[in-house]
């Protein structure tokens, strides 16, 4: 979709951004106290998201989310995963996925997992109201964007949000509920990229 905004619209924004203090694991108890790893076999953290991942992956039978692992989950806990871009010239960053409900034993998804009915736990709505992965889709000419894996180790008693919600009814389920989180950040761009620090200079330790 935003690959048709015209490259010269995309550098005139490039100064609008919705900003990294107002990802999820940003805000006041959303970050837990301990610390989970998150990786991924396809991109290093901070590293630019392979193609096929993406919006212009999309077009040649891509287009779909990217496998992810994680370790230190707390024993009894369940797992949140929320993906946003804070670069998006919005007021709020931008989701891409949501996921809850995620097998803390299985220690990762593969790639592909996030559908409306794939292999991982019950699928959220992004911010385009599409249920499952919403690929990377940068306008041309904004410069680089991140795209903030957040990962949420939540007490098992925390409150089912019920189906297909948004970032804000997740939220309100996993308040103060968040025992362990990491972060990991893909990077994507159409045109010149731009400079931009890392989300941990944002995020609290």
């Amino acid at each position: 979709m935003l690959e048709h905004v015209p490259a010269w619209l995309g550098r005139a924004l490039a100064s609008v951004r919705a900003g990294a203090d107002k990802l999820v694991i940003a805000q006041p108890g959303m970050a837990g106290e301990g610390q989970l790893s998150l990786t991924s076999p396809a991109f290093a953290d901070g590293a630019r998201l392979p193609e096929r991942f993406t919006a212009d992956g999309a077009k040649n039978g891509g287009g779909v989310s990217p496998p992810l692992l994680w370790t230190g989950v707390p024993d009894g806990a369940t797992l949140a995963l929320i993906v946003e871009d804070p670069d998006a010239p919005a007021v709020q960053p931008l989701v891409h996925c949501i996921v809850w409900g995620l097998d803390a034993a299985a220690g990762g998804l593969g790639e592909g997992a996030i559908t409306a009915e794939g292999e991982a736990g019950d699928v959220g709505r992004s911010s385009l109201f599409r249920v499952g992965w919403l690929p990377p889709d940068p306008p041309t000419g904004h410069g680089e964007h991140r795209y903030v894996f957040q990962l949420f180790a939540l007490a098992a008693a925390s409150p089912d949000p019920k189906d297909t919600p948004g970032r804000s009814a997740l939220v309100e389920v996993m308040r103060d509920r968040v025992l362990a989180s990491a972060v990991l950040v893909g990077t994507y761009s159409r045109g010149e990229p731009a400079a931009i620090g890392p989300v941990a200079a944002a995020a609290p330790a």
